[in-house]
């Protein structure tokens, strides 16, 4: 797959070198994800649609253009990753583009948090992106494709209340890096996505939350604003289209990059001076799953037989 380079100028879709192209999008049942994954089905691609929802899933793909599947997979489980690859490969080709999107949340005390709920935040956000990285990369080496990873500007500054979350996506990006000059000999681009504030079901409960409702109170008016999904697949896709690197959404982002040295103790201060405030009771009443996407996970992880008997809720 071919591409130029920049993110800013939106190719338009009858000139787009996606078309005809296959795509793979993880955590695609919903928000950030189904939105991707219309907006590339739009552009002419043929997209593999993977989730745990499997009714909400197949009902998106089901309203797609384009031909598409959907399968059914949990990324922390190898076995149905590669599953999910050959099931690619054999209805729709080898894939040219992957996006490892599926992604959870949980807010709360660190000491109050289920370990086991601590856990599956880095196993769904950090080892499945590198799960889904394994599974795929063969196809992508193949067509000489591209790997985003979808990060956030939680790795940009650790902030209390959020810690599964923000080293996970610390982590991702790490690993993104690595990954990147590891393929690259082989033809094969690795991007990186940072997301701000995103109008998905994750931030619904966002004021709920003391330190986030802080941080985003403590930002410059443009920092506060809320993107729907839909726009940030608009700058996911053309990011895709012209292979970045990094990609930005919103595109201003690119600018925090040479101070992201600050950001750490700017996040600490807010932090500090906003759980002052707070009881510890206050404090652990807000423990819990962010969203109806990580409520359907954990849910289904809690329903799931496991080696070591039922994990604590």
């Amino acid at each position: 797959m071919r591409g130029i380079t920049g993110t800013d100028v939106h190719t338009p879709d009858r000139d787009t070198p996606l078309r005809g192209r296959v795509a793979v999008v993880t955590g695609a049942a919903r928000g950030v994800g189904e939105a991707l994954a219309r907006r590339l089905s739009d552009a002419g691609m043929r997209v593999a649609l993977l989730g745990r929802e499997e009714k909400t899933l197949c009902r998106a793909a089901a309203s797609l253009p384009s031909p598409n599947v959907c399968i059914e997979a949990d990324v922390t489980d190898r076995a149905a990753l590669d599953r999910a690859a050959r099931q690619v490969g054999e209805r729709l080709g080898p894939a040219d583009v992957v996006v490892a999107n599926a992604g959870i949340a949980v807010g709360g005390p660190f000491g109050r948090t289920a370990a086991d709920l601590w856990q599956r935040v880095i196993d769904v956000n950090l080892v499945g992106a590198a799960n889904t990285a394994r599974a795929f990369l063969p196809q992508l080496t193949r067509t000489r494709g591209y790997f985003l990873q979808i990060a956030s500007t939680a790795a940009f500054g650790s902030a209390p209340m959020m810690s599964a979350y923000c080293a996970s996506k610390a982590g991702a990006e790490s690993f993104a890096r690595a990954l990147r000059g590891e393929v690259e000999p082989d033809g094969v681009t690795v991007g990186i996505a940072y997301l701000h504030w995103t109008g998905t079901d994750m931030v619904s409960g966002i004021d709920d939350h003391p330190v986030l409702r802080a941080l985003r109170e403590n930002q410059p008016w443009f920092a506060r604003r809320v993107h729907t999904p839909a726009q940030v697949a608009d700058w996911l896709t053309a990011g895709i289209t012209h292979r970045a690197h990094q990609v930005y959404a919103p595109p201003w982002l690119r600018w925090c990059q040479p101070l992201r040295p600050l950001f750490p103790a700017l996040v600490a201060r807010v932090a500090r001076r906003e759980l002052r405030t707070r009881s510890r009771a206050e404090l652990a009443a807000d423990v819990g799953v962010l969203g109806a996407g990580g409520r359907a996970d954990w849910d289904s992880y809690l329903s799931a037989p496991h080696p070591r008997g039922r994990p604590h809720e």
